[in-house]
Formats: C-alpha cells, structure tokens, sequence
C-alpha cells in the first residue's frame, strides 16, 4: 500500500519549522545585516561630518531623527566615533551627547535583539573554543560589570560586541544599563571634539582630544592584561 499523502496542515507545519529553525533565523539575521551595510555604504553617513544634514530639521525633530538614524546606523556596523563627531558638529556638545547617547542605547538594543532573536540558538552550540566560552561566561556571568568595562574602555568595534552580548546569557537590563553608563565619557569626548572641530586649538578640544587618547590606550592595557582569561589560562 502506498503511504498516505501529506496534508496541507503537515505541509504547513513542516514548512513553518524549516522557517523558524535556527539556521534559518540566522541566515535571515546575516541577510539584513549585509543589506543595511550596503545601504550605509549607499548614503554614505560620514558625509554628516562635512554639512549632509538637511538645513531644514532642526530643535527637537532634528534630535529625535538623527537619534532614529544613530541607531539604525550603528547595527549596520557604522563606527560611533563618526557619528558622535557629526552629532557633536551639528548639534553642540550637551545636544549632540543627549542625542548620541540615546542613539547608542537604541542601536545596542536593537542589535541585541536581533541577535538574541534571531541567532542565539544557531550561535550557542559553536562556542566551543576556549576563548570563546571564557568570554561567554564572562557575560553571563558577569554581564553588567564586563559590559560596562567594555563600554568605558572601548576597543572592540561597538556592533560586535552587541551581537556576542546577545549569543550569550546576558540579561537585557544589565546590557543597556551598562551600555548607557559606560558609553557616557566617550560619547561625550567626541562629540565635545565635533563641536570644537573649528576651534582646533581650544582647551576643550584639546581636552577631548587628550580623553580620547587616554582612553584608546586604556583599553589597549586592558586587552593586555585579559589575554591569558579569554584564552582559557
């Protein structure tokens, strides 16, 4: 006897798991992934730095989209120094870190999400290195303090380091919490450099300037000094 035939409904369920598995999850996370960076490269945000931004937003409207635009920007792998430099030319230095701010918290949790929902379940059985599930642990088991070290010190592109907070079992209010404090003093040097850019010898774009420096070469000591833990020493 021949088998019976599959029904719509087993069709349909089949095809529904095969949609929703991990991979498939995945395969859709990178899809827009490489979609939003060809539209970054498209439009081309550094172009912010030299007067892209329409004259006619301004106040509020122009805060709030360039905040929506921040975000955006920042999942499709935009570096924030770029945008906390346009942010900090366009808006002032108290504006421009309000708003950079608000759009480094968006864009961290949207990257998040997107990792957590779209490619935790694929990602997690491939930490199999030992580096890799050191700096898992690490996370989940020290997220807010881990997050916010890589927030003040930061060195590992913004971005990335989203995705892997959301591979791992961070909670979401350490990730933005830690996020929003940490992003606090470089934000704020960029965009106080932005807003000084033409005073390129004022104390306070020196200061910025220093800040920055010092920092870079804080995490530099950091990355040193963690090596031999995320290598599983």
């Amino acid at each position: 006897m021949f088998p019976p035939a599959a029904t719509p409904d087993g069709l349909a369920a089949r095809c529904t798991r095969v949609l929703l598995s991990p991979w498939a999850r995945l395969g859709l996370l990178l899809a827009l992934l490489a979609g939003a960076a060809a539209a970054m490269l498209l439009w081309q945000p550094q172009q912010l730095l030299t007067g892209g931004w329409p004259e006619r937003l301004s106040g509020p409207t122009a805060l709030l989209l360039f905040a929506l635009a921040y975000g955006g920007c920042t999942t499709a792998f935009v570096p924030r120094p770029v945008l906390n430099l346009a942010a900090g030319a366009l808006f002032g230095g108290q504006a421009g870190l309000a708003t950079a701010l608000a759009g480094t918290v968006l864009g961290a949790g949207l990257a998040f999400g997107l990792g957590r929902l779209l490619g935790q379940d694929a990602l997690r059985p491939l930490l199999r290195a030992r580096w890799l599930t050191a700096a898992d642990r690490q996370l989940s088991e020290h997220g807010f303090r881990s997050m916010l070290a890589l927030r003040l010190f930061p060195g590992l592109p913004f971005c990335a380091t989203n995705y892997c907070a959301a591979v791992s079992r961070m909670g979401w209010l350490p990730f933005l919490l830690a996020t929003a404090l940490g992003s606090i003093p470089n934000t704020a040097a960029y965009a106080i450099a932005g807003a000084r850019a033409s005073t390129p010898t004022s104390p306070l774009f020196l200061l910025a300037m220093g800040f920055i420096a010092i920092s870079a070469l804080g995490a530099l000591a950091v990355a040193w000094r963690k090596r031999k833990t995320l290598r599983g020493h």
